[in-house]
Protein backbone atom coordinates (compact mmCIF):
# COMPACT_ATOMS: atom_id res chain seq x y z
CA UNK A 1 0.00 0.00 0.00
CA UNK A 2 1.21 3.52 -0.76
CA UNK A 3 1.00 5.45 2.50
CA UNK A 4 0.16 9.10 2.92
CA UNK A 5 2.64 11.28 4.76
CA UNK A 6 2.77 10.22 8.42
CA UNK A 7 1.43 12.27 11.28
CA UNK A 8 -0.39 11.89 14.57
CA UNK A 9 -3.98 10.71 14.43
CA UNK A 10 -6.72 13.05 15.54
CA UNK A 11 -7.51 12.75 19.26
CA UNK A 12 -10.69 10.67 19.52
CA UNK A 13 -12.24 13.10 22.00
CA UNK A 14 -11.85 16.11 19.77
CA UNK A 15 -14.91 15.36 17.67
CA UNK A 16 -15.71 19.03 17.19
CA UNK A 17 -12.35 19.47 15.45
CA UNK A 18 -12.65 16.41 13.22
CA UNK A 19 -13.91 18.18 10.11
CA UNK A 20 -11.39 20.99 10.59
CA UNK A 21 -8.62 18.40 10.82
CA UNK A 22 -9.78 16.68 7.67
CA UNK A 23 -10.16 20.01 5.86
CA UNK A 24 -6.65 20.99 6.87
CA UNK A 25 -5.26 17.84 5.29
CA UNK A 26 -7.07 18.16 1.94
CA UNK A 27 -7.84 21.89 1.74
CA UNK A 28 -6.03 22.40 -1.58
CA UNK A 29 -7.97 19.52 -3.14
CA UNK A 30 -11.26 20.88 -1.78
CA UNK A 31 -10.51 24.34 -3.17
CA UNK A 32 -9.93 22.76 -6.57
CA UNK A 33 -13.14 20.76 -6.19
CA UNK A 34 -15.11 23.91 -5.37
CA UNK A 35 -13.71 25.63 -8.47
CA UNK A 36 -14.81 22.64 -10.57
CA UNK A 37 -18.29 22.76 -9.02
CA UNK A 38 -18.70 26.46 -9.78
CA UNK A 39 -17.41 26.06 -13.34
CA UNK A 40 -19.66 23.07 -14.08
CA UNK A 41 -22.73 24.82 -12.66
CA UNK A 42 -22.39 27.53 -15.30
CA UNK A 43 -24.92 27.60 -18.13
CA UNK A 44 -26.21 30.10 -20.72
CA UNK A 45 -29.68 29.39 -19.32
CA UNK A 46 -29.73 32.09 -16.64
CA UNK A 47 -31.98 30.31 -14.15
CA UNK A 48 -29.51 27.45 -13.74
CA UNK A 49 -26.56 29.50 -12.38
CA UNK A 50 -29.01 31.64 -10.36
CA UNK A 51 -30.42 28.60 -8.58
CA UNK A 52 -26.94 27.10 -8.29
CA UNK A 53 -25.69 30.29 -6.63
CA UNK A 54 -28.53 29.98 -4.11
CA UNK A 55 -27.36 26.46 -3.29
CA UNK A 56 -23.73 27.54 -2.89
CA UNK A 57 -24.79 30.44 -0.64
CA UNK A 58 -26.62 28.00 1.61
CA UNK A 59 -23.26 26.47 2.50
CA UNK A 60 -22.89 22.88 3.61
CA UNK A 61 -19.89 20.96 4.85
CA UNK A 62 -19.14 19.17 1.56
CA UNK A 63 -18.77 15.99 3.60
CA UNK A 64 -19.24 13.55 0.73
CA UNK A 65 -16.68 15.13 -1.62
CA UNK A 66 -14.34 15.50 1.37
CA UNK A 67 -14.56 11.75 1.83
CA UNK A 68 -13.66 11.14 -1.82
CA UNK A 69 -10.64 13.42 -1.58
CA UNK A 70 -9.50 11.99 1.75
CA UNK A 71 -9.91 8.36 0.71
CA UNK A 72 -7.95 8.96 -2.48
CA UNK A 73 -5.16 10.56 -0.46
CA UNK A 74 -5.32 7.74 2.09
CA UNK A 75 -4.66 5.34 -0.80
CA UNK A 76 -1.70 7.35 -2.07
CA UNK A 77 -3.33 9.22 -4.96
CA UNK A 78 -2.22 11.24 -6.87
CA UNK A 79 1.38 10.24 -6.06
CA UNK A 80 4.49 11.59 -7.77
CA UNK A 81 2.90 11.55 -11.23
CA UNK A 82 0.15 13.96 -10.14
CA UNK A 83 -3.44 13.91 -11.32
CA UNK A 84 -6.81 15.45 -10.56
CA UNK A 85 -9.21 12.54 -10.98
CA UNK A 86 -10.11 12.62 -7.29
CA UNK A 87 -10.99 16.33 -7.55
CA UNK A 88 -13.32 15.82 -10.50
CA UNK A 89 -14.96 12.77 -8.94
CA UNK A 90 -15.46 14.64 -5.67
CA UNK A 91 -17.32 17.30 -7.65
CA UNK A 92 -19.33 14.54 -9.31
CA UNK A 93 -20.31 13.16 -5.89
CA UNK A 94 -21.41 16.61 -4.75
CA UNK A 95 -23.53 17.08 -7.88
CA UNK A 96 -25.30 13.77 -7.26
CA UNK A 97 -25.92 14.73 -3.65
CA UNK A 98 -27.17 18.23 -4.49
CA UNK A 99 -29.46 16.92 -7.22
CA UNK A 100 -31.06 14.52 -4.76
CA UNK A 101 -31.53 17.34 -2.24
CA UNK A 102 -33.31 19.46 -4.84
CA UNK A 103 -35.64 16.60 -5.70
CA UNK A 104 -36.17 15.61 -2.05
CA UNK A 105 -37.17 19.12 -1.03
CA UNK A 106 -39.82 19.13 -3.76
CA UNK A 107 -41.15 15.71 -2.76
CA UNK A 108 -41.15 16.65 0.95
CA UNK A 109 -42.44 20.20 0.30
CA UNK A 110 -39.58 21.49 2.47
CA UNK A 111 -39.32 25.21 3.03
CA UNK A 112 -35.89 25.33 4.67
CA UNK A 113 -32.50 23.94 3.69
CA UNK A 114 -29.46 24.63 5.90
CA UNK A 115 -31.29 27.45 7.62
CA UNK A 116 -32.24 29.30 4.44
CA UNK A 117 -35.29 29.12 2.21
CA UNK A 118 -35.06 25.96 0.11
CA UNK A 119 -34.58 26.29 -3.63
CA UNK A 120 -38.12 25.14 -4.33
CA UNK A 121 -39.46 27.78 -1.93
CA UNK A 122 -37.57 30.49 -3.83
CA UNK A 123 -37.64 29.29 -7.44
CA UNK A 124 -40.57 26.86 -7.46
CA UNK A 125 -40.87 23.11 -7.81
CA UNK A 126 -40.49 22.95 -11.59
CA UNK A 127 -37.19 24.83 -11.63
CA UNK A 128 -35.82 22.76 -8.73
CA UNK A 129 -36.63 19.45 -10.40
CA UNK A 130 -35.17 20.52 -13.73
CA UNK A 131 -31.98 21.97 -12.24
CA UNK A 132 -31.63 18.76 -10.26
CA UNK A 133 -31.77 16.91 -13.58
CA UNK A 134 -29.12 19.27 -14.94
CA UNK A 135 -26.81 18.48 -12.01
CA UNK A 136 -27.31 14.74 -12.52
CA UNK A 137 -26.31 15.26 -16.16
CA UNK A 138 -23.21 17.19 -15.10
CA UNK A 139 -22.31 14.36 -12.74
CA UNK A 140 -22.50 11.81 -15.54
CA UNK A 141 -20.39 14.04 -17.79
CA UNK A 142 -17.69 14.03 -15.11
CA UNK A 143 -17.92 10.24 -14.79
CA UNK A 144 -17.53 9.79 -18.54
CA UNK A 145 -14.64 12.26 -18.68
CA UNK A 146 -12.84 10.24 -16.01
CA UNK A 147 -12.70 7.35 -18.48
CA UNK A 148 -12.95 4.50 -15.96
CA UNK A 149 -15.76 2.01 -16.43
CA UNK A 150 -15.20 0.93 -12.83
CA UNK A 151 -15.84 4.47 -11.58
CA UNK A 152 -18.85 4.79 -13.87
CA UNK A 153 -20.27 1.50 -12.57
CA UNK A 154 -19.87 2.50 -8.90
CA UNK A 155 -21.29 6.01 -9.16
CA UNK A 156 -24.10 5.19 -11.60
CA UNK A 157 -25.16 2.30 -9.34
CA UNK A 158 -25.14 4.68 -6.39
CA UNK A 159 -27.38 7.12 -8.29
CA UNK A 160 -29.84 4.32 -9.06
CA UNK A 161 -29.75 3.04 -5.47
CA UNK A 162 -30.46 6.52 -4.09
CA UNK A 163 -33.57 6.73 -6.26
CA UNK A 164 -34.66 3.26 -5.11
CA UNK A 165 -34.15 4.29 -1.49
CA UNK A 166 -36.29 7.40 -1.95
CA UNK A 167 -39.07 5.42 -3.63
CA UNK A 168 -38.90 2.80 -0.87
CA UNK A 169 -39.21 5.58 1.72
CA UNK A 170 -42.28 6.83 -0.11
CA UNK A 171 -43.72 3.30 -0.08
CA UNK A 172 -43.20 2.96 3.68
CA UNK A 173 -44.58 6.41 4.52
CA UNK A 174 -47.37 6.25 7.14
CA UNK A 175 -46.87 2.48 7.47
CA UNK A 176 -46.25 1.55 11.11
CA UNK A 177 -45.92 -2.11 10.10
CA UNK A 178 -42.56 -1.25 8.53
CA UNK A 179 -39.81 -3.40 10.06
CA UNK A 180 -36.49 -2.09 11.30
CA UNK A 181 -34.79 -4.06 8.52
CA UNK A 182 -36.98 -2.30 5.94
CA UNK A 183 -36.18 1.05 7.51
CA UNK A 184 -32.47 0.27 7.32
CA UNK A 185 -32.93 -0.64 3.64
CA UNK A 186 -34.34 2.87 3.13
CA UNK A 187 -31.43 4.68 4.75
CA UNK A 188 -28.82 2.44 3.13
CA UNK A 189 -30.34 3.38 -0.21
CA UNK A 190 -31.14 7.05 0.11
CA UNK A 191 -28.08 8.11 2.15
CA UNK A 192 -25.43 5.49 2.82
CA UNK A 193 -25.02 4.28 -0.77
CA UNK A 194 -23.52 7.61 -1.85
CA UNK A 195 -21.21 7.71 1.20
CA UNK A 196 -19.99 4.24 0.22
CA UNK A 197 -19.46 5.15 -3.43
CA UNK A 198 -17.74 8.43 -2.54
CA UNK A 199 -15.19 6.53 -0.46
CA UNK A 200 -14.79 3.56 -2.78
CA UNK A 201 -13.84 5.60 -5.84
CA UNK A 202 -10.92 7.01 -3.82
CA UNK A 203 -9.39 3.53 -3.89
CA UNK A 204 -10.26 3.05 -7.56
CA UNK A 205 -8.41 6.14 -8.80
CA UNK A 206 -5.38 5.02 -6.78
CA UNK A 207 -5.57 1.57 -8.40
CA UNK A 208 -5.65 -0.17 -5.03
CA UNK A 209 -6.56 -3.86 -4.50
CA UNK A 210 -10.15 -5.02 -4.28
CA UNK A 211 -9.81 -5.57 -0.52
CA UNK A 212 -9.04 -1.88 0.01
CA UNK A 213 -11.93 -0.88 -2.24
CA UNK A 214 -14.22 -3.04 -0.14
CA UNK A 215 -12.83 -1.64 3.11
CA UNK A 216 -13.50 1.95 2.04
CA UNK A 217 -16.94 1.07 0.68
CA UNK A 218 -17.75 -0.54 4.03
CA UNK A 219 -16.42 2.48 5.88
CA UNK A 220 -18.62 4.80 3.84
CA UNK A 221 -21.70 2.62 4.14
CA UNK A 222 -21.54 2.38 7.93
CA UNK A 223 -20.72 6.08 8.25
CA UNK A 224 -23.67 6.95 6.03
CA UNK A 225 -26.06 4.79 8.08
CA UNK A 226 -24.81 6.48 11.26
CA UNK A 227 -25.24 9.89 9.65
CA UNK A 228 -28.88 9.22 8.69
CA UNK A 229 -29.76 7.69 12.05
CA UNK A 230 -28.53 10.87 13.71
CA UNK A 231 -30.52 12.98 11.23
CA UNK A 232 -33.65 11.02 12.07
CA UNK A 233 -33.06 11.52 15.79
CA UNK A 234 -32.35 15.24 15.38
CA UNK A 235 -35.67 15.76 13.61
CA UNK A 236 -37.26 15.28 17.03
CA UNK A 237 -34.50 16.45 19.35
CA UNK A 238 -32.53 19.31 17.80
CA UNK A 239 -32.72 23.07 17.99
CA UNK A 240 -34.30 24.28 14.75
CA UNK A 241 -31.87 27.18 14.30
CA UNK A 242 -28.93 24.81 14.73
CA UNK A 243 -30.34 22.08 12.53
CA UNK A 244 -31.13 24.44 9.65
CA UNK A 245 -34.46 22.87 8.78
CA UNK A 246 -37.91 22.73 10.30
CA UNK A 247 -38.08 20.45 13.33
CA UNK A 248 -40.74 17.75 13.14
CA UNK A 249 -40.88 17.57 9.35
CA UNK A 250 -40.55 13.78 9.45
CA UNK A 251 -43.47 13.58 11.89
CA UNK A 252 -45.71 15.86 9.84
CA UNK A 253 -44.90 13.93 6.66
CA UNK A 254 -45.58 10.56 8.30
CA UNK A 255 -42.05 9.31 7.65
CA UNK A 256 -41.20 6.03 9.31
CA UNK A 257 -37.94 6.49 11.20
CA UNK A 258 -36.35 4.52 14.03
CA UNK A 259 -37.48 6.86 16.86
CA UNK A 260 -41.09 6.37 15.74
CA UNK A 261 -40.79 2.62 15.24
CA UNK A 262 -39.27 2.12 18.70
CA UNK A 263 -41.83 4.36 20.41
CA UNK A 264 -44.73 2.61 18.70
CA UNK A 265 -43.38 -0.80 19.60
CA UNK A 266 -42.75 0.15 23.26
CA UNK A 267 -46.04 2.00 23.80
CA UNK A 268 -49.16 0.85 25.56
CA UNK A 269 -52.50 0.65 23.77
CA UNK A 270 -53.23 4.35 24.23
CA UNK A 271 -49.82 5.35 22.92
CA UNK A 272 -50.05 3.03 19.94
CA UNK A 273 -53.44 4.58 19.15
CA UNK A 274 -51.73 7.98 19.15
CA UNK A 275 -49.18 6.79 16.59
CA UNK A 276 -51.87 5.15 14.49
CA UNK A 277 -53.80 8.42 14.36
CA UNK A 278 -50.89 10.78 13.78
CA UNK A 279 -48.67 8.66 11.53
CA UNK A 280 -50.79 5.96 9.92
CA UNK A 281 -53.93 8.08 9.47
CA UNK A 282 -52.03 11.40 9.17
CA UNK A 283 -54.53 13.13 11.47
CA UNK A 284 -52.53 15.63 13.48
CA UNK A 285 -53.13 18.64 15.71
CA UNK A 286 -50.69 21.39 16.62
CA UNK A 287 -50.03 19.73 19.98
CA UNK A 288 -49.20 16.31 18.59
CA UNK A 289 -45.51 16.93 17.89
CA UNK A 290 -44.89 17.78 21.55
CA UNK A 291 -46.75 14.63 22.54
CA UNK A 292 -44.65 12.55 20.13
CA UNK A 293 -41.42 13.97 21.57
CA UNK A 294 -42.67 13.28 25.11
CA UNK A 295 -43.47 9.66 24.25
CA UNK A 296 -40.03 9.23 22.70
CA UNK A 297 -38.45 10.64 25.85
CA UNK A 298 -40.53 8.28 28.00
CA UNK A 299 -39.23 5.24 26.13
CA UNK A 300 -35.73 6.56 25.38
CA UNK A 301 -36.09 6.12 21.64
CA UNK A 302 -33.94 9.14 20.71
CA UNK A 303 -31.12 7.86 22.90
CA UNK A 304 -31.58 4.36 21.48
CA UNK A 305 -31.36 5.72 17.92
CA UNK A 306 -28.19 7.64 18.75
CA UNK A 307 -26.73 4.53 20.40
CA UNK A 308 -27.45 2.59 17.22
CA UNK A 309 -25.73 5.35 15.23
CA UNK A 310 -22.70 5.15 17.51
CA UNK A 311 -22.45 1.43 16.79
CA UNK A 312 -22.37 2.01 13.05
CA UNK A 313 -19.85 4.84 13.46
CA UNK A 314 -17.60 2.52 15.48
CA UNK A 315 -17.88 -0.11 12.74
CA UNK A 316 -16.92 2.53 10.18
CA UNK A 317 -13.82 3.44 12.17
CA UNK A 318 -12.87 -0.25 12.45
CA UNK A 319 -13.13 -0.62 8.65
CA UNK A 320 -10.15 1.73 8.32
CA UNK A 321 -7.85 -0.72 10.17
CA UNK A 322 -6.12 -1.96 6.97
CA UNK A 323 -4.77 1.53 6.25
CA UNK A 324 -1.62 3.15 7.69
CA UNK A 325 -1.94 4.94 11.04
CA UNK A 326 -1.54 8.46 9.64
CA UNK A 327 -3.02 11.87 10.32
CA UNK A 328 -5.44 11.28 7.47
CA UNK A 329 -6.77 8.02 8.88
CA UNK A 330 -6.98 9.66 12.29
CA UNK A 331 -9.03 12.52 10.89
CA UNK A 332 -11.39 10.09 9.16
CA UNK A 333 -11.86 8.23 12.44
CA UNK A 334 -12.56 11.59 14.07
CA UNK A 335 -15.28 12.22 11.49
CA UNK A 336 -16.96 9.00 12.63
CA UNK A 337 -17.25 10.41 16.15
CA UNK A 338 -18.25 13.85 14.87
CA UNK A 339 -21.09 12.25 12.92
CA UNK A 340 -22.83 11.01 16.07
CA UNK A 341 -22.22 14.22 18.04
CA UNK A 342 -23.02 16.87 15.46
CA UNK A 343 -25.72 19.48 15.88
CA UNK A 344 -26.84 19.42 12.27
Amino acid sequence: MIATSPGPPAHPGQHEDALAALLGLVHADLDACNRTIVARMDSPVALIPQLAAHLVAAGGKRLRPLLTLACARLCGYPGAAGGDRHVNLAACVEFIHTATLLHDDVVDESRLRRGLASANAVFGNKASVLVGDFLFARAFQLMVADGSLRVLAILSQAAATIAEGEVLQLATQNDLATTEDRYLDVIRGKTASLFAAACQVGAVVADRPAAEEAALAGFGLDLGIAFQLVDDALDYAADQAALGKTIGDDFREGKITLPVLLAHRAGDAEERAFWERTIAAAEQTDADLDTAVALMARHGTIAATLDRAAGYAAAAATALAPFPDTALRGALIGVCEYTVRRER
